[in-house]
């Protein structure tokens, strides 16, 4: 039977309470650390199968509910929009991992895997040198896919969003102010192709609603755009890494995960045919791609 994590809260530089989770790996076959940088809307039960995973190829695995999200501390009054007040802050979030990994004396070598707002945030932390040996995206979010809106008109309606006292509100078309999981059909959902995820997550909505979060807001947006732009314009670390991306990911934007890869030398693209934008939560054989990936990775440091 997979062991639950260990569930602690911790205070970030600027007071904001944060809840990290840790799963201890296979003490009989220690190889290292992940550290988990999870998506907007996400929170740490909903990693448990992929903690499990890792673990039984001896990785302890420590996540994080970022500030804003899961049962960290939310960051206004209303909250069901997915909010921060700054793109950046997320890096204190960061130190806080990284400082519990040190104080638990987590076992080396360390390595990041991150999905999509949590591969934005992570490309920023290797550039802050985050101490890993290598990392592995699923899904990185280093441009959002705005469909036919230019990126001026969404910063222009943010910035009109703030100028009305609105920026906390939800933007349109980022989600509704319940959870997606609620409000979306299976059938047209651009996450995952399994149903019994699909399932799975629709329970755990239900069941703990106040670990979901709604649309994002026009600040996190705003925040979002910038923040991606900031970081293409930025060399790529010199880093062993791995990016997955499915033929069928309609969230974050094919065009930048490419130009990053091709100016990232040694970087190896996964192309897993078919997948949406959560590999790690769909179909047994598309998760199966990318675990192979993921652990060739980390064991080949």
């Amino acid at each position: 039977m997979s062991r639950p994590a260990d569930a602690f809260f911790v205070t970030a530089e600027d007071g904001v309470r944060l809840r990290l989770g840790l799963w201890r790996g296979d003490a009989d076959r220690v190889a290292g650390t992940v550290l988990l940088f999870p998506g907007r809307t996400e929170y740490i039960e909903k990693y448990a199968p992929v903690a499990h995973r890792l673990n039984a190829e001896g990785y302890d695995v420590l996540a994080i509910d970022w500030r804003g999200q899961g049962m960290s501390d939310r960051l206004q009054d209303d909250p069901r929009p997915g909010h921060v007040r700054d793109f950046t802050d997320y890096q204190l979030d960061v130190v806080e991992m990284i400082v519990t990994a040190t104080d638990l004396d987590l076992p080396q070598p360390w390595h990041l895997l991150a999905h999509s707002m949590g591969g934005c945030i992570g490309l920023a932390a290797l550039h802050d040198d985050l101490p890993v040996a290598s990392a592995v995206f699923s899904a990185p979010m280093w441009g959002i896919n705005l469909r036919r809106m230019p990126q001026r008109i969404a910063l222009g309606l943010a910035s009109l969003a703030a100028r009305l006292g609105r920026a906390g509100r939800s933007a349109p078309g980022s989600g509704s102010g319940i959870t997606y999981l609620v409000d979306e059909a299976f059938g047209s959902n651009l996450l995952t192709n399994d149903v019994d995820n699909w399932c799975r997550l629709l329970r755990e909505a239900a069941s703990w609603p106040d670990l979901t979060i709604g649309g994002a807001s026009y600040q996190w947006v705003s925040g979002a755009l910038r923040e991606c732009s900031r970081l293409a314009a930025m060399d790529s670390p010199d880093l062993p890494v791995t990016v997955s991306l499915g033929t069928d990911e309609n969230v974050v934007s094919h065009a930048a995960i490419r130009d990053r890869i091709d100016r990232w030398p040694g970087a190896r693209l996964l192309e897993i045919e078919g997948a949406r934008h959560e590999v790690l939560m769909d179909t047994p054989d598309l998760q199966q791609q990318f675990y192979d990936a993921a652990l060739a990775r980390f064991k080949g440091v």
